[in-house]
Parts: structure tokens; C-alpha cells; sequence
């Protein structure tokens, strides 16, 4: 299972490819005129110092992060992740990784909101007191898939539900699934995001199964695998389904992950791919 603190794992591969993914589909909100509402679900700290001992620990921002980080062969489309990652170094040195709740803040415009959830207490203050003067951001103490239940729908009837959640309980990708089931049910409309580790084949074919068998259309599958087979501790790849994913992110995902696999694969290995689980 993963550390539930997210900090022994900032900046890692998982966080460049769901970040940069995360960023377009903020821009795709972002390009029509009304309001939009974001919700993550699994928060953590928002902003993480790569120079902490946890961070330093497994150094895993190293073969993450710092792999892209003074790349010249950037695709448009990795600009405005790579962008927002630079906003937090003010010195052009790799310091500090932003964390989804400040890449999904660069991204908001004046009328836009924010609803941040954290169940860690001590990361939640932190989380809180990152935000303390932002009247656009909501903080709130909760376990993420309670506030599918009582945040949604929003007002704006519009916006992005992003789960992100540590796996580091026992049945989480049925938690995953029935939490995605509820909060669709309430915000059909809804933009979802939802990230997970490339565990065992049965586990995958399971969680595909239970996630096409909600009857939910328009359901994108991306994946990244950085190595063929994961060792102890470790994690080979990851992935994200985006459900009712805005114009033209698909395209744009596609260049992403198409791009970030040579640049983040061990030794040439791993894969990539970008389907439709579900088509509409």
C-alpha cells in the first residue's frame, strides 16, 4: 500500500501525469463564459518542500518531476502544468512541488469555486492555512467520498470532481467506484477525474468491469506504466478515468501521456495508451 502522506511521494511520475492531465481539463472549463465548480476530494497539504526529509526519503520526485523539469522538447500541451510548477519556484530551482488543489487554483477565474477536502487533521491545517485568505476556496476537515455526498450538485450546475485518493485501504477501488456512482447520480453533468494505481490484472479487469457496468457513458481510460513489473513497495504505472471529458482533452491527453512515457519509462519499459472504456 502507499503512505497516506502524500509527501513521501511529491512530484513523483504519478503526480506529473495526472497534474498535466489535470490542468488541460481545468482549461477546458475554463472556455466557456459561466462559472464552474471543483471538488477534490483527497486534498493533502497543496504544496510540498522536495527538500524535506519524507521527499528525501525515496526521492521519488527525481524519477518524476525532475525528468521534465528542464526539458526543451515540452509539447504545448505540457506547458501550463510545467508553468504552474515553475509558479512555486521562484528561483528556477526544483524546491517545492504544487500539489492539485494550487494547479487547479491557477486555472480559476474570478468567478469561479474551489472545495478542497482533507481527513488528515494536520494536513488539513495546513491545507487551511495555505488558503486562509482565498475566498474561493472552501476547506473542510471530511473523508472525500462523504463530500461527494453532501457537496454535490453545486449551484453552478457545472465544473470538475477530481478523486485522487492515497489506496491505502483495503477495497478501495469498489470505494472508488460506489463513490463515483453517487456523485454522478447527483451531477450527472459533472467532469470526473478519477485517479489509481496499476495494481495486480485482476484487480484492473475488476474495477473496468464494475466501472462500465454503472451504466455511465463517455468514460476516457488513460494510462502509464513506467516499468513492466513492480517490485516491493512500488508502484509500475497509474491511471486515470475522465468521465464526460471537455472538447478536445482527448486530443491533448493523448500527446501527454504519449509524450511523458519515453521521458518517464525505466530502461525503456512500461507502456501507454488512451482508450475509451466507455464511448458515448
Amino acid at each position: 500500500m502507499l503512505a497516506y502522506r502524500h509527501l513521501f511521494h511529491a512530484g513523483n511520475f504519478a503526480d506529473v501525469f495526472k497534474h498535466a492531465l489535470l490542468a488541460q481539463l481545468m482549461l477546458g472549463l475554463a472556455k466557456k463564459d459561466k462559472p464552474f465548480f471543483c471538488l477534490d476530494t483527497h486534498a493533502g497539504t497543496g504544496h510540498y518542500d522536495l527538500g524535506h526529509e519524507w521527499a528525501r526519503k525515496n526521492a521519488e520526485y527525481k524519477s518524476g518531476i525532475s525528468l521534465v523539469w528542464n526539458r526543451t522538447d515540452l509539447p504545448a500541451e505540457m506547458t501550463p502544468y510545467i508553468d504552474a510548477v515553475r509558479a512555486e519556484n521562484a528561483d528556477r530551482k526544483l524546491n517545492f512541488y504544487p500539489g492539485s488543489p494550487r494547479i487547479m487554483r491557477r486555472f480559476m477565474r474570478a468567478h469561479d469555486r474551489l472545495a478542497l477536502i482533507e481527513l488528515n487533521k494536520r494536513d488539513h491545517e495546513t491545507l487551511a492555512a495555505l488558503f486562509a485568505n482565498d475566498r474561493q476556496v472552501q476547506v473542510r476537515l471530511l473523508d472525500g467520498y462523504q463530500a461527494l455526498k453532501a457537496l454535490l450538485p453545486p449551484s453552478e450546475r457545472r465544473g470538475l470532481v477530481f478523486i485522487d485518493s492515497s489506496f491505502d485501504r483495503a477495497q478501495e477501488f469498489k470505494r472508488l467506484t460506489d463513490g463515483f456512482v453517487e456523485g454522478h447520480r447527483k451531477f450527472a453533468t459533472g467532469v470526473y477525474a478519477l485517479w489509481y494505481p496499476l495494481m495486480d490484472a485482476i484487480a484492473m479487469q475488476g474495477f473496468e468491469r464494475r466501472m462500465a457496468a454503472t451504466g455511465v457513458k463517455k468514460i476516457l481510460q488513460l494510462e502509464l506504466a513506467v516499468r513492466n513489473l513492480g517490485v516491493a513497495g512500488s508502484v509500475r504505472g497509474c491511471g486515470m478515468l475522465v468521465v464526460n471529458p471537455p472538447f478536445e482533452f482527448e486530443a491533448a491527453a493523448r500527446k501527454i501521456v504519449a509524450w511523458l512515457w519515453p521521458v518517464l519509462a525505466e530502461n525503456g519499459e512500461g507502456s501507454q495508451h488512451v482508450r475509451w472504456l466507455v464511448p458515448e
